[in-house]
């Protein structure tokens, strides 16, 4: 047998995983569920502890709970190209409202859903469910259309300047060739000397 198909030394390829947190917000079902799980304990805390009647309290927790949403959704989000967010955005949202639904579901089978400063019921169960629903679609839409425009305007921007910085450096070749005197000049009046 030929030795060239049956070489002495091969070639071993090493693939790397990425870390677990990039290996994590590649993953649609791990982020949304993630975020689920986190968002609906922390409207549990928000709502047994703390000053519910203050208005500074209800507002900045609902202004931390809105931002790690949206944060977790970029996070996610930053993986992909805007073709694909199209359909991630969605699906992300309707899993991450059905985490919290599951969530509230067994927590006020428990006996532990807060709802104000009573303790949700089966019946309250519904009308929650469809509002955080409506909720979470609405919000992670509006915020990925804006999220996208954000983007798309960036990218622009950035294209632009990298444009203008490569047509700068070809600009200051060509006038740095044009000072310094080249060899087909001098080789052109040396031919017409020794023609005469």
């Amino acid at each position: 047998m030929p030795a060239e198909f049956f070489p002495r030394k091969t070639v071993a390829w090493k693939l790397e995983k990425p870390p677990a947190l990039r290996q994590l917000s590649l993953s649609l079902p791990y982020m949304a569920l993630l975020t689920g799980v986190l968002l609906r304990l922390w409207r549990s805390y928000v709502l047994t502890h703390g000053a519910p009647d203050s208005w500074a309290w209800v507002g900045g927790t609902f202004l931390i709970g809105t931002v790690f949403l949206f944060l977790m959704v970029t996070i996610h989000l930053g993986n992909y190209t805007l073709r694909h967010w199209t359909w991630r955005a969605p699906v992300f949202a309707l899993l991450e409202a059905g985490t919290e639904i599951i969530m509230s579901l067994a927590l006020t089978t428990l006996g532990l859903e807060p709802l104000g400063a009573d303790r949700a019921e089966l019946a309250d169960w519904l009308p929650s469910s469809i509002r955080t629903l409506v909720f979470r679609l609405v919000g992670i839409l509006l915020f990925v259309m804006v999220l996208a425009v954000v983007v798309s305007i960036m990218r622009r921007i950035l294209l632009v300047a990298e444009q203008r910085s490569s047509m700068a450096v070809r600009i200051q070749r060509a006038s740095v060739e044009q000072e310094t005197p080249g060899d087909g000049a001098g080789d052109s009046t040396r031919g017409k000397g020794d023609s005469a």
